[in-house]
């Protein structure tokens, strides 16, 4: 068991608790070299990651990277074995005390979401605002209603409902104490797809509009990227890479962060005179990383390669896979070697042809072999 820690600062409890449903909520996460152990298993591993406020994060990873066991740290659930957790500025866990997840003004929405099914929307909503008058009280829950497209809706019951208005009534629930920090484990795999990604671009809206700071775990690379100011790549217990979805697509750290967001290829990279050359040509950056005698390998991504009938690179088309506006290309070099390309579905890529490919790789990635 784990004693308590220190009471938080009066002031900053009361920002906290701003009742005028305005957006003056101070915020931010960081996560100083945390460590957990689990049955003799280091399940994270000296993990460090900071939100600043307003900003949208993400943990994404395979199952049993950590991305879990780390929301879970956060949120109190689990203590730290070393390292320290603070919240809006005051140290939650530091491998010592711990603060239990009710007093780290956090708001948290689980992927079963964990609705109360004897209270209404209304009744689930303001759960946690028993210490504001009626009128604050009522003020904040129209104002949710509004926002989440509840309304009509405020007298039904968790099983009347479907299973976006569920998810709508558990964000609401978790945004109306104006947390400091919200943590959303999975919050979407319930849902048909079209829906999941309607409720990710509203809620991402509605958190940027209204200011708040979240941390989403997911192992949905379209979701993470598309939600999230910046995503933590994590495996086995460690953070890969901290970055920009941008920057993570374009600039991965390492071939496991490439080969785990987004698609690609690797080719060899060779020396012909003064230049660098694969088998798409000259690489168009004289900046080649890593010793050249454990070899290279550059990566290629698939919207690095356009169809040119007029080019003289050409390839063998493998494989098409159409994907409505976009159809997804396998396609063999002269040298043997395989990439893929993206390109849109009305070039009508056939398999078994050939075809000329223009390469358009903005910048160089490269790894040593």
């Amino acid at each position: 068991m784990t004693a308590a820690a220190s009471d938080p600062d009066p002031a900053r409890s009361a920002a906290l608790a701003d009742d005028d449903g305005g957006t003056s909520i101070e915020a931010s996460l960081h996560v100083h070299d945390a460590v957990v152990d689990l049955g003799g298993h280091r399940v994270l591993d000296h993990v460090a990651l900071t939100l600043q406020q307003g900003e949208l994060g993400c943990l994404l990873g395979p199952s049993g990277c950590g991305k879990t066991t780390l929301l879970r740290s956060i949120a109190g659930l689990q203590d730290l074995a070393a390292g320290r957790i603070d919240i809006a500025g005051r140290t939650v866990s530091d491998g010592r005390s711990t603060l239990p997840p009710d007093r780290r003004g956090i708001g948290l929405v689980f992927q079963d979401l964990a609705l109360f099914p004897h209270l209404d929307v209304i009744g689930n909503i303001g759960f946690g605002l028993r210490r504001l008058d009626r009128a604050q009280r009522d003020r904040r829950l129209d104002d949710l209603v509004d926002r989440l497209h509840l309304r009509g809706l405020e007298q039904r019951y968790p099983h009347e409902l479907s299973g976006g208005q569920q998810q709508r009534v558990a964000i609401a629930r978790a945004l109306a104490p104006q947390p400091a920090l919200l943590l959303l484990d999975e919050p979407f795999s319930s849902l048909d797809a079209s829906l999941r990604k309607q409720l990710r671009v509203e809620l991402r809206a509605l958190l940027k509009q209204l200011g708040h700071t979240a941390l989403l775990v997911t192992h949905d690379q379209e979701e993470a990227m598309g939600f999230s100011d910046r995503v933590a790549v994590m495996r086995d217990g460690r953070i890969e890479q901290f970055d920009t979805p941008w920057q993570l697509y374009h600039r991965p750290v390492n071939r496991y962060v490439a080969g785990f967001v987004g698609e690609g290829a690797l080719l060899a990279v060779h020396r012909d005179n003064d230049d660098w050359r694969c088998a798409l040509g000259v690489i168009p950056s004289a900046d080649i990383a890593g010793d050249s005698s454990n070899g290279i390998v550059i990566l290629v991504r698939p919207d690095d390669l356009l169809p040119d009938d007029r080019s003289p690179l050409r390839a063998r088309i493998d494989a098409v896979e159409f994907r409505g506006a976009d159809e997804y290309v396998a396609l063999t070099l002269r040298s043997g070697e395989r990439v893929f390309a993206l390109w849109p579905s009305h070039v009508r890529a056939k398999a078994g042809t050939d075809t000329g490919l223009r390469w358009q790789s903005p910048h160089t990635v490269t790894f040593t072999a």
